[in-house]
C-alpha cells in the first residue's frame, strides 16, 4: 500500500475534516473550515466544533479518536482483513490508523467516510449463506477456505464483533448476518432472534429483525436509510473508553445519555436496558455495545442491539452497576437514584421486564 499522509474524512458527501499523524504517530483532526460554519461536533467531548488541530491522546485506541475507531473493524472483521491483506503480500501490521481508514473508506458503520478510498465496492446481494458460514467457520478454526477471502472480506470485512457476519442488501433494504463461531451453541441464531423479540415485549426499541433460512440471525441496520447514512458512534468512541475491559458504569452511561440527549425518558430506556441486561445475564455488555446518533439536529439513543446471555469480564457485567459486577437489587436502585430516576418509576421498569421475562421461560421461548 502507498503511504497516506491524509485522510479526508466526509458525511454524506459533504466534507468534515482531515486527519494526519504527528510525528509520534498520534492522530491529529482539524474540522473543515465550511464544515465550521454549519456542522455539528461529530464527537462532543474530544473533538468539539472548533478551528484549528486536535490531538488525540495515546490511549485506548493507540493514538486514534474513538469516533474513528468506531469505524475501524474488530474481531471478526479484523481477522478478515489481516487475512485479505496477508494474502495480497501486505504486513498488516505496519499499516497505519490512516491506512486502515483508508480500505474502511465507503463501507464502514455509521456515516463518516474517508477518502482516499481503497475499500472494495460491493453490491451486497450475494445470498448464500450456507456457504458463507461455512466458510466462516473455517476461517475462525484456521484453515484454508474454498471461497476467495476476497468474497467473505468484501461482505464482513467492515464489521466488528467475535461472530462471523456479513452485511447484505435484500428487496432494497440493508441487513446484517451473524453466523455460529465455534462456542456457540448450533441453534445461537434462533436463541437471539427470540431475546430480540423478548426485548421488544419489555418495551425495548430494537431494529427490525428476522431469522434468514430459519436459523440465520438478521438485523436491520439503523446507520442506513433511504436518504443517507445516520452519524452513529458508540458510547466507547464518545467516550474514549476502552472496551476490550470494563472501564464503564452504568452510572456513567445514563448521565451520558441525559447529557447528549437532554431527555430523562431516553435515560430511562437506558436503565430499561440495564435492568434487561441484568436479567438476562447478558454480561457482554461492553462499551461498544451502546451507540448514539445525530438526528434532526439533536442527539438520541440508537437502537439496541446485542442483546442475548453473554458471559463477560472473569463472569461479572462489563459495564458495572454501581461499581458491581454482580449487581443487587439496592444497587440497581442507587444507578437510577443517582441518574434522577424516582425508586417508584425504577420499581416500575423493573416490575414490567421481569414480569415479561419470567413469562418467557415459563413459555419456554427463553431459557436461562
Amino acid at each position: 500500500m502507498n503511504n497516506i499522509e491524509i485522510v479526508d474524512v466526509y458525511m454524506n458527501s459533504s466534507p468534515v475534516g482531515r486527519i494526519a499523524l504527528t510525528p509520534n504517530r498520534l492522530c491529529g483532526f482539524e474540522y473543515d473550515s465550511e464544515y465550521l460554519k454549519s456542522g455539528k461536533s461529530i464527537s462532543p467531548y474530544y473533538l468539539p466544533i472548533q478551528s484549528g488541530l486536535i490531538i488525540a491522546k495515546r490511549d485506548p485506541f493507540n493514538g486514534n479518536f474513538g469516533v474513528f475507531d468506531d469505524s475501524l473493524p474488530d474481531g471478526w472483521g479484523a481477522l478478515l482483513l489481516d487475512r485479505f491483506l496477508q494474502e495480497k503480500g501486505i504486513d498488516p501490521y505496519k499499516l497505519t490508523v490512516l491506512q486502515r481508514l483508508s480500505l474502511i473508506g465507503s463501507t464502514g458503520r455509521g456515516a463518516l467516510e474517508y477518502r482516499p478510498d481503497m475499500s472494495i465496492p460491493t453490491d451486497n446481494e450475494f445470498h448464500d449463506f450456507d456457504k458463507l458460514a461455512t466458510e466462516a467457520v473455517k476461517i475462525l478454526s484456521g484453515l484454508e477456505s474454498d471461497v476467495s477471502i476476497d468474497l467473505l472480506y468484501r461482505y464482513g470485512g467492515s464489521s466488528g464483533g467475535a461472530r462471523p457476519k456479513v452485511f447484505v442488501r435484500i428487496k432494497g433494504r440493508e441487513w446484517l448476518v451473524k453466523f455460529k463461531a465455534a462456542s456457540d451453541p448450533h441453534n445461537i441464531g434462533e436463541i437471539e432472534y427470540n431475546y430480540s423479540l423478548l426485548a421488544k415485549e419489555c418495551g425495548i426499541r430494537m431494529p427490525e429483525t428476522t431469522l434468514f433460512e430459519g436459523k440465520y440471525f438478521g438485523v436491520e441496520r439503523f446507520d442506513r436509510t433511504s436518504t443517507g447514512k445516520i452519524h452513529t458512534v458508540s458510547a466507547a468512541g464518545v467516550l474514549n473508553a476502552n472496551y476490550r475491559i470494563p472501564s464503564l458504569d452504568y452510572s456513567v452511561l445514563l448521565k451520558l445519555t441525559l447529557n447528549l440527549t437532554k431527555d430523562m425518558e431516553q435515560v430511562k430506556e437506558m436503565f430499561r436496558r440495564m435492568v434487561f441486561n441484568i436479567i438476562i445475564s447478558n454480561r457482554d455488555d461492553h462499551a461498544k455495545n451502546f451507540s448514539f446518533q445525530y438526528l434532526n439536529e439533536g442527539w438520541r439513543l440508537s437502537p439496541a442491539y446485542d442483546l442475548l446471555p453473554g458471559s463477560g469480564f472473569n463472569g461479572y457485567h462489563t459495564t458495572t452497576i454501581n461499581g458491581k459486577g454482580e449487581p443487587a437489587l439496592s444497587d440497581i436502585i442507587a444507578v437510577a437514584l443517582e441518574a434522577g430516576i424516582t425508586k417508584q418509576r425504577a420499581s416500575q421498569i423493573l416490575e414490567e421486564v421481569s414480569e415479561k421475562c419470567i413469562q418467557a421461560r415459563m413459555s419456554k421461548v427463553i431459557i436461562k
